[in-house]
């Protein structure tokens, strides 16, 4: 087995191959992510596959889009022929509603100004714009919804789940009813100004000798979170060790290049951890990568960043790489998306989710009649 990009836990047995089944990983990346996968989701849909997928694990910027998949499954047919029926109104709709306002800078100002953490805010607009009183109960028993975020005082994930909530170190508690709107703040908390979420459980409610070493006070009476991307950017550990098929949406950002950089401490300090964060990306890419090359999984990578003319596809929708570079450079932010971009950010995840899907998974997928919104393009 080639190198894994997943970390080995205490249980793990990575000589086996997982049992057949398919799982998605939606990527983080704040505003830009949630869209871009929203077009992913559109083809996947399309061409018959979305119903078939076992579990979709998601870290920030995707956690939003797949919450509100999550929230309204019960909604769709999958019916390829009924897109415009439930998929637009239940899921394209309500992210697009909130890619439409800005929630980052007024919960940053707010926060700064009156008592509470950024984050309760963030959670309030998610709980205002899209998700109520729902909580994670209220995600299907299948597919299985994951949604990612790094457990800041463990230094390992922290997985919500409608069946349990758990850190392998910590423990699992089962059955959470922790808001929806909680559960995706806490996955997109982006550090250093979203960041942290905290959770005070009963550490009463953590099933017995459940956590591996971490099982006690302060660990179970006060969580400390972060975004999911610190600890897993593509939302891979939990699809890639129980799944043969994996599908990885990959809507992250790419450290810029800096002329002068900073001197000082902080800003120097900060430029650092930067460059260590995008080496362990990378890497993580580039180990997925050989693990499909080496066999050891099936399925398909598709990037934001991605070139359509590398997957050698004669019919592919036309995306000229300048276009989408464009989009791939819109920041990682809650901050509003006018209709043109949002709507070009979804033809994109479409057209390259297709491509991958056609060059990699399946030749029997049939070509798109075009994109989802023809006059937009890319």
């Amino acid at each position: 087995m080639s190198s894994v990009p997943v970390e080995t836990i205490p249980g793990d047995d990575l000589t086996k191959k997982p049992p057949s089944g398919i799982g998605l990983c939606l990527s983080g990346g704040g505003y830009r992510a949630m869209v871009f996968h929203v077009g992913a989701l559109w083809r996947l849909y399309e061409a018959g596959m979305l119903g078939g997928v076992a579990r979709i694990s998601s870290v920030s910027g995707g956690s939003i889009t797949a919450a509100v998949l999550g929230l309204n499954w019960g909604k769709l047919s999958f019916d390829p022929a009924k897109i415009a029926q439930d998929f637009v109104p239940h899921v394209v709709a309500p992210v697009r509603r909130l890619a439409g306002e800005t929630i980052d800078a007024e919960a940053i100002i707010l926060g700064i100004a009156l008592p509470g953490r950024i984050s309760d805010r963030i959670a309030g607009a998610y709980r205002k714009h899209l998700f109520g009183d729902a909580t994670l109960q209220d995600l299907p028993d299948e597919p299985r919804f994951v949604i990612n975020a790094t457990n800041v005082q463990s230094g390992a994930l922290w997985r919500f789940m409608k069946p349990y909530m758990r850190d392998y170190r910590v423990g699992e508690i089962k059955s959470p009813t922790v808001p929806l709107s909680l559960a995706v703040a806490a996955s997109s908390a982006f550090p250093p100004v979203l960041s942290p979420v905290e959770m005070s459980p009963d550490p009463d409610d953590f099933t017995p000798n459940s956590g591996l070493d971490l099982q006690r006070k302060p660990f179970t009476s006060k969580v400390v979170l972060s975004d999911g991307g610190i600890y897993d950017n593509l939302g891979l550990e939990t699809v890639w060790k129980r799944y043969q098929t994996v599908l990885v949406s990959d809507a992250g950002g790419q450290m810029q290049p800096e002329e002068e950089p900073k001197s000082d401490w902080a800003r120097h300090s900060y430029r650092v951890l930067n460059i260590i964060d995008n080496q362990v990306r990378s890497l993580r890419k580039r180990q997925l990568i050989e693990s499909y090359i080496a066999g050891d999984r099936q399925g398909a990578y598709w990037g934001i960043r991605t070139d359509t003319a590398d997957y050698g596809l004669s019919d592919a929708l036309p995306c000229p790489y300048a276009r989408t570079v464009s989009l791939a450079e819109i920041a990682t932010r809650l901050k509003r998306m006018d209709d043109s971009v949002q709507e070009r950010l979804i033809n994109w995840g479409y057209a390259v989710c297709d491509a991958a899907l056609r060059r990699h998974v399946s030749q029997d997928i049939a070509k798109p009649k075009g994109f989802p919104y023809p006059d937009r393009r890319v």
